[in-house]
């Protein structure tokens, strides 16, 4: 179980993180957009710390409030699992 929930959290994270890169070279270029719903729901799907990195490492979206609460928030919800679960020896 550990070890599945592990992997699962990897991915996720890595996949969050690379929609927030590809969310702001999109904005960049104005081209479609990944909608904020959809980067926010992924951080409380488990990728909390990659949409935590992405947010900060490519400047995006770090000024709207909805994700400068929701985001640390996500984060915060996720350490507690991982916590819970013992995960942190």
């Amino acid at each position: 179980m550990r070890e599945l929930l592990c992997i699962y959290l990897v991915l996720v994270n890595l996949i969050v993180f690379v929609m927030y890169g590809i969310d702001k070279r999109k904005a960049k270029r104005n081209k479609w957009r990944i909608p904020e719903s959809s980067l926010i729901f992924s951080s409380f799907l488990g990728g909390a710390f990659g949409a935590f990195i992405g947010m900060h490492l490519f400047h995006h979206k770090t000024r709207h409030r909805s994700f400068q609460i929701l985001i640390p928030l996500s984060l915060i919800l996720w350490i507690g699992i991982v916590i819970y679960f013992g995960f942190i020896y």
